[in-house]
């Protein structure tokens, strides 16, 4: 079976690249098509035969592609995908707009419906004057994007939280399978050293992820919390925090592990699609602590490995908080709920799929 694959842009890491990198490994042979590829910014794609598209040769396309937003669709549309039996678009955006003729199965592994057209567009666009100049650039994207939801023979959802959205937006049923943790890269520690004091934050800082949440809560609480990942927010967040609040900037998984392994919890005050953060935290034996929505519901057991907060403010997180007692969980019905979402059973279940839609 020729096989390949399609990604919005290979430009960053993250939970939707660790899904290519698994899907690498069922389908090694498979090109990865996509609109735009910086290896400086994505030094895990190297194992790929990466083909970008003509946007790639585009000034500072590789770093900005917001700057190009009409010209993204054009870019998927001109791939040429006839030698391939299958073709499996990950995306959250444009890439599910590929043309394929009869011959070649198109299947999307949907991560979300465009967020910033559809179910973030509020939060992209709450700027009244910025909303209104780019509402036909909007316009336009929107009538493309549910055009371009037609175009996949079939859909698959990274969560039920996205299965509906698809249902919502695109008018498109699908199943579910699960993005995959590797769970031996994240096991409990049998290290002897105490368990620190503080909370943990693993996140993009971006402002959708709601990680100034966290710091207000944090700056009233006084306690401990450590801040992994980078992004465009992180000036204003530092500015924003005590010193109670460290910011570790981005970290390998080797390095992360060790602060997974001995933190209190786990802090998780977005609204994420899927969210691979609390699994790997509960891979570690450590509890979380999310805002009650999205993908955390169907990734964290009230009171078993976690506990949920109601509303998406500082006050209800600093309540939460200020109750939690991480004696009461149990490092081993964290791990063992994590492993229900490992990457064996993620390739397992692609495998069944691809069998049986083939054969259908």
């Amino acid at each position: 079976m020729k096989v390949a694959l399609v990604y919005d842009r290979v430009n960053k890491i993250g939970g939707a690249e660790r899904v290519l990198e698994a899907l690498h490994e069922i389908f090694p042979d498979a090109p990865l098509y996509t609109a735009v590829y910086n290896p400086k910014t994505a030094p895990w794609a190297e194992k790929f035969n990466v083909i970008p598209s003509f946007l790639n040769k585009f000034p500072f396309a590789k770093r900005s592609h917001e700057v190009y937003p009409w010209l993204t669709p054009l870019a998927f549309e001109s791939f040429d995908f006839s030698e391939f039996e299958v073709v499996i678009s990950v995306t959250s955006e444009a890439a599910k707009g590929i043309i394929t003729k009869p011959k070649t199965l198109h299947i999307c592994y949907c991560l979300t419906p465009t967020r910033y057209l559809w179910s973030g567009y509020e939060d992209y666009f709450k700027n009244e004057v910025f909303r209104f100049f780019t509402k036909p650039v909007v316009s336009y994207l929107r009538r493309w994007d549910k055009i371009a939801a037609q175009r996949p023979d079939v859909f698959v959802a990274i969560s039920k939280n996205v299965q509906q959205r698809i249902k919502k937006y695109y008018g498109r049923d699908s199943e579910v399978i699960y993005p995959p943790v590797d769970i031996d890269k994240f096991p409990i520690s049998n290290s002897q050293f105490p368990i620190g004091e503080y909370f943990l934050i693993v996140s993009r800082l971006v402002p959708y992820k709601k990680v100034d949440i966290a710091i207000q809560a944090f700056n009233k609480l006084g306690l401990p919390l450590k801040v992994v990942g980078t992004g465009r927010e992180m000036g204003r967040l530092k500015r924003m925090a005590k010193k109670n609040i460290e910011f570790l900037g981005q970290l390998t998984d080797f390095q992360l592990l060790s602060y997974y392994q001995r933190c209190q919890a786990v802090v998780f005050p977005q609204e994420e699609d899927f969210g691979l953060v609390p699994l790997e935290a509960q891979a570690c034996g450590k509890p979380v602590i999310a805002y009650r929505a999205g993908g955390a519901l169907e990734t964290v057991i009230e009171r078993k490995t976690g506990e949920f907060f109601d509303k998406q403010t500082p006050e209800n997180l600093e309540e939460i908080v200020k109750k939690f007692k991480p004696e009461k969980y149990k490092p081993e019905d964290c791990r063992q709920n994590a492993l229900k979402f490992d990457i064996k059973i993620f390739k397992k279940k692609w495998k069944t799929y691809l069998k049986n839609i083939s054969t259908s």
